[in-house]
């Protein structure tokens, strides 16, 4: 199937970050939100990045105001009638989405795809309430999108072949990298490898082997710099599998196991600690350091990107 019309359903951030790239690449795109303010700060904010694209001269004067002109904004459903492809990124709860799919899934043409942003949910679940789920695919980016290369396609029980090979074509055509997984397990793959660090990582810390900050140095300056160039099973094969499997037999077993929320994790939490949302965590982002600690992010993942994926 042949996608050109794509409506991006949820203004927030990763919504209006995705619309912006499939413009970029030449797509007809509508992002449609039931809050018409929520439609009105996307529309600023894509303006907003256009103009610091230009600026940098990441992006052509022509080719900006071409991509703008590919973008409209409605709170209307009827949007949904004429798409080849709904990506949809509302708020993270089943009910919700399941909500959603049940009206919008009936709308849309039979051979439209339907694709959820999703980091976690169970793609089985939602798509209980979706209308010929075969169509039906989890299609998980990361944030920022325009950095980060990622997709997870994650397939349902009953998500056919023809749709996973679709959104994949679709993914590769915008200049990301798309992995499918196979099967619906909670966290999908990312998210499985990113708690499992991070319950390693905060049971370290907690049982004073290392300071918050050594262990941020240590992803940082080590695994995370080598992680950038070659995946874990590809270190191994550089390590020696020999050296992998004696290193197993004794370390795997004194790994943190523990299954409820790590300790100082849950002791943020209830103090309303979040991270920069709330300018603290288990770091200070006060007096302008949660903008600083951004900016900062930012141009390190933009010298990241350019270096390795920057398009010829």
């Amino acid at each position: 199937m042949e996608i050109k019309n794509v409506v991006i359903a949820g203004a927030g951030t990763m919504g209006y970050s995705m619309a912006q790239i499939f413009a970029k690449y030449g797509y007809a795109v509508t992002v449609y939100d039931v809050n018409r303010r929520a439609l009105d700060n996307a529309q600023e904010c894509i303006r907003k990045n256009v103009e610091t694209l230009i600026k940098q001269g990441e992006l052509d004067v022509n080719l900006a105001n071409t991509l703008i002109e590919r973008l409209a904004y409605t709170n209307e459903k009827d949007c949904f009638a004429s798409c080849d492809i709904v990506i949809e990124s509302i708020i993270e709860k089943l009910e919700i989405k399941k909500s959603f799919y049940a009206e919008i899934s009936r709308i849309v043409r039979e051979d439209a795809i339907i694709a959820t942003n999703t980091s976690g949910l169970s793609i089985n679940a939602i798509a209980e309430a979706v209308h010929i789920p075969e169509r039906f695919i989890g299609m998980h980016w990361f944030n920022p999108s325009h950095l980060i290369l990622l997709i997870e396609l994650i397939k349902g029980d009953r998500t056919n072949t023809e749709t996973a090979e679709t959104v994949r074509e679709l993914s590769l055509a915008i200049r990301k990298k798309p992995v499918v997984v196979e099967k619906d397990v909670p966290g999908f793959v990312a998210n499985r490898i990113q708690f499992a660090v991070l319950r390693e990582a905060l049971d370290l810390v907690e049982k004073g082997v290392i300071s918050k900050e050594g262990m941020d140095d240590v992803m940082k300056y080590g695994l995370g710099f080598r992680y950038a160039c070659v995946g874990p099973l590809e270190v191994a094969d550089f390590g020696g599998l020999d050296t992998f499997y004696h290193i197993s037999s004794y370390l795997m077993k004194d790994l943190c196991r523990e299954e409820g929320v790590p300790a100082l994790l849950r002791e943020c939490f209830e103090k309303g600690e979040y991270g920069v949302k709330s300018k603290k965590g288990f770091y200070d982002y006060s007096q302008d350091r949660d903008v600083l600690a951004t900016e900062k992010r930012d141009e390190k993942l933009l010298k990241l990107f350019n270096a390795f994926y920057k398009e010829n």
